[in-house]
């Protein structure tokens, strides 16, 4: 009866462990499609694509090859016109090529395709010559198993992704396939990457290693079972009655096999591929005479858990019910205020013992990073809001605010056709003429930011375009008694950005650090080379303007690119300027924030990203 029942639970522990390497087989799959599309989002992989720069491709695959331990990888065009591949071999013009059903799947349907698929082997030998050595002791079907279709008896079975290349991330006309994957055939890799035992690890020592196979249809492609001398016994055919369960049926199957040491509990899986066709199986074999140790086992330590139990049963009450139970009911009840909504909840002072302190701790994790992106969440959705309130606001003020400058700007033109004018009233003439086109300009970027136009840029030093901008503010400023000084950073970039809103910006941030100040304070600008506070990857120009003014209040902060929200007294401010700004630098991919401090002066971060970021984000 014992034995009866260990070999019971012998067949589900394996269908455990089978499902266990089913899964690192699947693992394996979502490694390699992630692989590729890493790389698809390098920089400048699309450029490369779309130029057929072959030297610059050739050189990323074969990295990622390397790094993915992948067996073949390639490019192709929207057309299925080979690109570069791993093999020495130079890509001809062809006539006729292996099918690579891949590449058509990925193309016809347009989106990512990852897991085992059948390939020629003439496709596979051509990708990668090394790969020959391992197809060609490949051993034909099993007698019983015969078919008149040649090209099966010349297929081999892989694990590969494909990832389809557009014109832009976002979407457009399909240039090109990246394809890459691993060969199944006497592939090492994956069968040694399962557990070596699914057993305790008390009898591990004592215990034969499971072993693990990998069969193309019913034949073992490869597999770390070895034979009395020690071989590898890949090429061995399955009993026709797990052929008929596993692959015709497509039932997960247990049996018992026999070989000349040992008997095994073998279990199969059907692997099917991409198109959802059974092409093979994976098993996993564990000798029955480790659950015959683990009988014997299990009768000693059930003995001396009775006995120890006995023992130690008030003791280990106790102990359960002050230094496990209490930590454990205060993360129920947190979990129940998490699941009302209360995301900071008590739980109490981490536990002595380790193993509940790790879940403390892990919990208190998981609690702190889903408020993290709650808030995020909330301010995405913010800003948005704030963005549809420009956009609203410039389509329906902008054209009102256009007719009248308009009308001043006529009549103020029709004045300067006089010739009996004094010089000084021709000069503020003049004046009035160049504030008024700025004002037009104004208006016009907003009615063309709330229509999500291009930008308009042109390479500039960021340095020249600040310290003109400042130059505009120096009298207003000598007027006030207010000291504006620039600081250039050296070895400043050039940057592509368009200099009109660029300036407008700029303009913005110094009128508005000028109305915060008073006389004998102080507005610094300088520039310097700085990094995204978002991504670190990304290097750009930074401009800081700090000034000595009055600062904003704490409550504030967080409303200061609201549309129509000001500090300023009424008929001195639109509380337009910061959204406006804010909205244009986020539209050269840049980002712009604020640090202050009520009655001691505000800094205000303006970072623009370089000339390949900002071109990428023109793309977009």
């Amino acid at each position: 009866m014992l034995y009866n029942t260990m070999i019971h639970e012998a067949k589900n522990h394996n269908r455990l462990a089978l499902n266990a390497t089913h899964a690192v087989y699947n693992a394996r799959i979502k490694f390699i499609k992630l692989a590729l599309d890493i790389t698809t989002l390098g920089s400048g992989f699309r450029s490369s694509v779309v130029n057929k720069d072959i030297s610059d491709l050739s050189d990323r695959i074969n990295r990622l090859a390397l790094n993915a331990e992948l067996d073949f990888v390639g490019i192709v065009t929207g057309d299925e016109i080979p690109l570069c591949r791993l093999s020495p071999h130079q890509i001809s013009n062809q006539i006729t090529l292996p099918e690579n059903p891949l590449v058509r799947h990925t193309i016809r349907h347009r989106l990512m395709t990852a897991g085992t698929i059948v390939f020629p082997q003439e496709f596979m030998i051509l990708e990668n010559p090394e790969l020959a050595k391992r197809l060609q002791n490949v051993p034909k079907n099993a007698p019983e198993q015969k078919t008149t279709d040649a090209n099966k008896q010349r297929s081999c079975m892989a694990i590969a992704a494909a990832i389809p290349i557009f014109e832009t991330r976002s979407g457009g006309n399909l240039i090109g396939v990246l394809y890459g994957g691993m060969l199944l055939h006497q592939n090492m890799r994956i069968v040694n990457s399962i557990p070596k035992s699914f057993l305790f690890d008390t009898i591990q020592s004592k215990a034969d290693t499971p072993t693990v196979s990998i069969f193309f249809n019913n034949i073992c492609i490869v597999t770390n079972m070895v034979d009395r001398n020690g071989k590898q016994t890949f090429g061995a055919h399955v009993p026709d009655d797990v052929r008929q369960q596993v692959l015709i049926r497509g039932n997960q199957w247990t049996t018992r096999q026999q070989d000349s040491t040992d008997r095994y509990l073998v279990s199969y899986d059907p692997i099917c591929d991409i198109f959802g066709e059974r092409v093979g199986m994976l098993s996993i074999a564990i000798s029955e005479s480790n659950h015959l140790f683990l009988q014997h086992k299990f009768i000693l330590y059930l003995s001396l858990a009775i006995l120890a139990s006995v023992i130690f049963a008030i003791a280990m009450g106790i102990f359960f019910t002050h230094r496990i139970m209490q930590p454990i009911h205060r993360l129920i009840k947190a979990s129940q205020e998490v699941s009302d909504g209360n995301v900071s909840p008590d739980l109490g002072p981490i536990s002595n013992d380790k193993e509940i302190a790790v879940l403390q701790i892990t919990f208190g994790q998981m609690v702190r990073s889903m408020k993290r992106r709650r808030m995020e969440s909330q301010t995405k959705i913010i800003q948005s809001e704030k963005q549809a309130s420009i956009g609203r606001l410039a389509a329906g003020v902008g054209h009102e605010i256009n007719n009248p400058l308009t009308g001043v700007l006529t009549y103020t033109h029709m004045l300067l056709r006089k010739k009996d004018i004094s010089e000084d009233i021709r000069s503020d003439l003049n004046v009035i003429v160049e504030s008024t086109e700025r004002i037009r300009k104004i208006v016009k970027g907003l009615l063309d930011f709330s229509r999500q136009t291009r930008l308009d840029p042109e390479r500039i030093d960021i340095n020249r375009l600040a310290a003109s901008t400042i130059k505009l503010m120096e009298n207003q400023a000598l007027l006030k008694g207010v000291l504006i000084e620039f600081k250039p950073g050296k070895d400043i970039p050039m940057l592509v950005i368009d200099r009109s809103k660029i300036e407008s910006v700029l303009l913005n941030i110094l009128i508005n650090a000028l109305d915060a100040t008073k006389s004998a304070d102080t507005i610094t600008a300088q520039t310097t080379t700085a990094v995204s506070a978002n991504d670190v990857d990304h290097g750009g120009v930074e401009i800081v303007i700090t000034d000595t003014g009055c600062g904003i209040l704490p409550e504030n902060l967080n409303k200061l690119f609201d549309p129509f929200f000001s500090t300023k007294e009424v008929g001195k401010g639109t509380g337009l300027g910061l959204s406006v700004s804010y909205g244009i630098v986020k539209e050269h991919g840049g980002t712009i924030r604020v640090q202050s401090e009520f009655g001691k002066g505000s800094t205000f971060f303006i970072w623009l990203p370089l000339n390949q970021q900002n071109q990428e984000k023109q793309d977009r």
